[in-house]
């Protein structure tokens, strides 16, 4: 399963020095505006403990964690949606990825430079947002124009299609992301069609700077307003410093639990990011594991047996018989399969089972 999340903000923000971070590779990271001309991608693994343990009960000879894909799409400015500074592009590099992590800064810093003049977390948030639906904004009077001379010929689809069309482009115009506007199913897929900027998930990621001026730190009223702005529309954010997971990106995990001492920044903001990013997609792991490889499979919550198996090859959900799960939990206590099986842990579903986060899996066709 490829998922891709695109790291956006305003330039100036920390989000190629935060994807060195994540991807332990080098891309330009200065102090000026546009320095990422060319979005870089970079597949980072997502952090998860059990399977170094499951690759000891097994003893395997390769342990493959789950990936998620990042993109460091060029920084934003005020009128990306009518082509200024490299909107166009920006737009379209955003329209390519499942997700969105919108990355402000929220400390002070008169070294580096902000493009708007001052640090105003909330009020990058704002310019950032209304680009995207000014875009979506665009894209839905287009296909509102379209429909309704469709609609006005009898057009059935185009009749599912007006009101829908017309819901998007008022919650639109009211500056409101598409992603909060409620819609029944069959609306839904016909929203989903129109492939908006704001109905992808959006995560907010706060970058803070070591021995700077952080506003979380300083109960600053800007602080405040985004907290107020967060919990108004249920949003989801992280807090991570940038430069600090940069610095650590080269050493062992001994060696960064000393620097993070010293940081004072004992959690790793980049594996808090790459889970969040997990969650928020809807996204979860199950297991399969032997002597030859411990792997992570990455699917969508509330997926069947059948589909997950597609995560593998298409041939599990295609030919798919039964599955032998055990959970991730039930295998740890056990000690192996076979112990899992002797107890009456290791079992068999079918092709209704909903897999769970953790299921250690095995598939037969």
């Amino acid at each position: 399963m490829n998922i891709s999340v695109g790291i956006v903000g305003l330039p100036n923000v920390g989000k190629s020095t935060l994807f060195n971070a994540l991807t332990r590779s080098s891309v330009p990271a200065q102090n000026y505006p546009f320095c990422t001309i060319d979005p870089s991608v970079g597949i980072v693994p997502v952090p998860d403990p059990r399977l170094k343990t499951l690759s000891g009960i097994s003893g395997s000879e390769k342990t493959i964690p789950a990936v998620i894909e990042f993109v460091d799409i060029a920084g934003l400015v005020k009128g990306a949606s009518t082509g200024e500074g490299l909107g166009n592009q920006f737009l379209a590099n955003i329209r390519e990825v499942d997700m969105i992590a919108e990355m402000v800064r929220i400390f002070e810093d008169d070294d580096i430079i902000h493009v708007a003049g001052e640090v105003n977390p909330l009020s990058d948030i704002e310019v950032i947002n209304l680009e995207l639906i000014l875009s979506d904004s665009e894209t839905v009077a287009k296909r509102l124009v379209a429909a309704e001379h469709n609609a006005k010929r009898n057009d059935a689809q185009a009749a599912k299609e007006l009101p829908v069309f017309e819901k998007l482009a008022k919650h639109l115009a009211a500056g409101k992301l598409a992603n909060t506007l409620p819609l029944e199913e069959d609306e839904e897929k016909i929203a989903y069609g129109l492939h908006l900027l704001t109905k992808k998930p959006i995560l907010y990621i706060f970058n803070k700077k070591s021995s700077a001026q952080n506003l979380d730190e300083q109960n600053d009223p800007r602080w405040q307003a985004l907290m107020d702005m967060v919990e108004e529309t249920g949003s989801q954010y992280v807090v991570v410093d940038a430069g600090v997971e940069d610095d650590l990106k080269d050493l062992d995990e001994e060696e960064k639990l000393e620097f993070r001492r010293e940081y004072a920044t004992l959690d790793s903001g980049i594996d808090n990011l790459i889970r969040a990013c997990y969650e928020k997609l809807g996204l979860a792991s199950y297991f399969t594991t032997g002597e030859k490889e411990t792997r992570a499979w990455t699917i969508a919550r509330g997926s069947t047996a059948p589909v997950a198996g597609q995560a593998i090859h298409t041939d599990f959900k295609d030919k798919f018989i039964r599955a032998q799960v055990v959970a991730f939990e039930d295998l740890v206590r056990a000690g192996s399969v076979a112990a899992a099986r002797e107890t009456g842990k290791l079992r068999t579903e079918g092709k209704e089972y909903i897999v769970k986060d953790g299921d250690v899996i095995e598939f037969l066709i």
